[in-house]
């Protein structure tokens, strides 16, 4: 579904990412861990095509199209939907009316989708306008719902928010990747941004990556990558033992 070819991204005058090169089958969930500033959102805002990140060198094939210049909407209309870490607010703009605009599938119940995230109470609400931590990511979770994307990226899901609504968010997430059917029966492919590892409750992710420096220095179990990190931190990922 998804192949990455020696990427490279600036932000202004600095490269921040380099030589990025990741395959991601239709079906499959991976996922990226990396201390703080090592490029990790930097690589899922490009995939989705935000203008501030300019790819130098590199190409991005989405189901078999070279996606590298098209922009964030015409990607979304492709199937790719992101969940952001840090959403901004967006003052005047009624979530409702949001939902109903990203909508392909103008028979959705969207106020009962609503309820189903507890979120019925705020489709006449400006988006993320004195929202907690947890209703902006219930909030992320619902405009995903509604998008309904093939490919689904998502930042840090479980930052900020409470055990019970990780539980909900997971569960959510988990449906939106097919994760109840077999592997060979998914259509839905998924990048994931992890630092606590919570969210692998609910996904069973199939592949692990770590970056640091801007650069994919692991690959592996996604589980026996964050045991390793957790006992050892990232230092032994500068200089990778896996391949």
């Amino acid at each position: 579904m998804l192949d990455i070819e020696d990427l490279h991204v600036n932000i202004g005058d600095k490269e921040v990412l380099h030589d990025i090169n990741l395959h991601i089958d239709a079906g499959e969930t991976h996922v990226l861990m990396g201390p703080n500033g090592s490029g990790k959102t930097t690589l899922l805002m490009t995939l989705m095509g935000f203008s501030n990140y300019t790819i130098t060198r590199g190409k991005i094939t989405y189901n078999g199209v070279d996606v590298t210049a098209m922009h964030a909407d015409e990607r979304s209309k492709r199937g790719m939907g992101m969940l952001f870490q840090r959403p901004p607010t967006i003052s005047g703009l009624k979530l409702g009316k949001l939902l109903t605009a990203i909508s392909h599938d103008k028979t959705v119940d969207i106020p009962e989708l609503a309820k189903s995230v507890h979120m019925g109470g705020f489709l006449e609400r400006d988006i993320n306008k004195g929202f907690s931590g947890g209703e902006i990511k219930r909030s992320e979770v619902l405009q995903l719902m509604i998008q309904n994307p093939d490919f689904v990226m998502l930042d840090e899901p479980e930052s900020g928010v409470d055990l019970e609504n990780i539980s909900l968010i997971g569960t959510v997430i988990g449906s939106l990747l097919e994760k109840e059917k077999r592997i060979g029966k998914r259509s839905k492919s998924g990048l994931v941004i992890t630092h606590t590892g919570f969210i692998l409750d609910y996904i069973d992710a199939d592949k692990g990556h770590v970056m640091c420096d801007g650069m994919i220095k692991c690959h592996g179990n996604p589980r026996e990558i964050l045991k390793d990190i957790k006992q050892r931190g990232y230092k032994e990922c500068l200089e990778c033992r896996q391949s």
